[in-house]
């Protein structure tokens, strides 16, 4: 995690990871205040030299969803990993400049889910992007 814990301005994100403090093994957090200025963050983690990547787990959460996405390695890369009685919602358009908006992570048993319907179009729904 190293080379993600200092500032650098060449990455297409801003931001440096830090430790979570006092937890049992080892975390790390970074916060994004909008949603485009994370792009490209899931790559520069996939290109860490991993010792045990089948042990790495990355929680995102955008301002708008109702609860984390767990993304795992899989085939080397990050990808999202379903979590049960969740959905992700691609609301159209889904791309704000070309950059495709990542949709809303929300509980499929909560009441505010009632009602969010109007898919994006299949193209558009990988949320991976915009990480």
């Amino acid at each position: 995690m190293e080379p993600l814990t200092r500032d650098d301005d060449t990455r297409t994100w801003r931001g440096k990871f830090t430790p979570i403090p006092d937890w049992f093994i080892s975390g790390w957090h970074l916060e994004f205040f909008r949603w485009n200025q994370r792009r490209g963050v899931l790559a520069d983690l996939e290109a860490l030299p991993w010792k045990e990547p089948e042990c790495v787990q990355v929680m995102l959460h955008d301002e708008d969803d109702d609860v984390f996405g767990m993304w795992m390695f899989q085939d080397g890369e990050l990808v999202e990993v379903e979590i049960p009685r969740t959905k992700r919602i691609h609301h159209p358009p889904s791309y704000e400049g070309d950059i495709l908006r990542p949709g809303t992570l929300w509980r499929t048993d909560s009441p505010k889910v009632q009602g969010l319907t109007g898919h994006a179009p299949e193209h558009e729904q990988n949320p991976r992007l915009s990480w």
